[in-house]
């Protein structure tokens, strides 16, 4: 298998890691991609990114007051 972030994986298709990337294990190495993109068109002086473990993704929260969501223009 693959080691990634001091788990192990099995050799093939790995869907959703713990971290939220998908990956692919084989004998020769582990290849992965990000499962979210980070919001960078926001207000910042506002706003701040959480990441969200169970959602795989950037919830982007007032500073003062988290449980209000702030508008995303855009992500990368």
């Amino acid at each position: 298998g693959c080691i990634l972030d001091g788990k192990l994986y099995p050799f093939g298709e790995i869907e959703r890691t713990e971290n939220c990337f998908r990956c692919s294990c084989s004998q020769d190495a582990i290849r992965c991609c990000s499962l979210f993109h980070t919001p960078v068109g926001f207000d910042k002086e506002r706003c701040k990114a959480v990441f969200n473990k169970e959602s795989c993704d950037y919830d982007v929260v007032v500073k003062d007051d988290p449980s209000k969501e702030c508008a995303i223009y855009s992500r990368v």
